[in-house]
């Protein structure tokens, strides 16, 4: 599914993905990509309470411009955060059933 590389630029952590192959979908619609995808996520808290998450989706093969859409996450104190696990050649999902 590509290859993350994560630095900090101030209080932000920014994760930039390359090296994506043309054998998965961008979402569970079936929207395509091509290798040329690269994908850039800037995670900020703002405060103790919230999560900032920004995401631009970059595809010059397949899309005219850029893609960008942000988000704001709300943390619940002593909550549990569920993991996510990769569909590609996924074999998991029955042991969370």
């Amino acid at each position: 599914m590509g290859y993350s590389v994560g630095r900090w630029e101030g209080d932000t952590l920014v994760v930039e993905t390359t090296g994506f192959n043309d054998k998965s979908w961008l979402d569970r619609i079936g929207h395509t990509h091509s290798e040329a995808l690269r994908i850039v996520e800037r995670l900020r808290r703002k405060d103790l309470g919230h999560l900032d998450l920004a995401i631009t989706i970059d595809d010059p093969k397949t899309f005219t411009r850029p893609i960008s859409f942000t988000q704001t996450n709300t943390l619940t104190p002593d909550g549990a955060l569920l993991e996510y696990f990769c569909t590609d050649n996924e074999q998991d999902s029955a042991h969370f059933k």
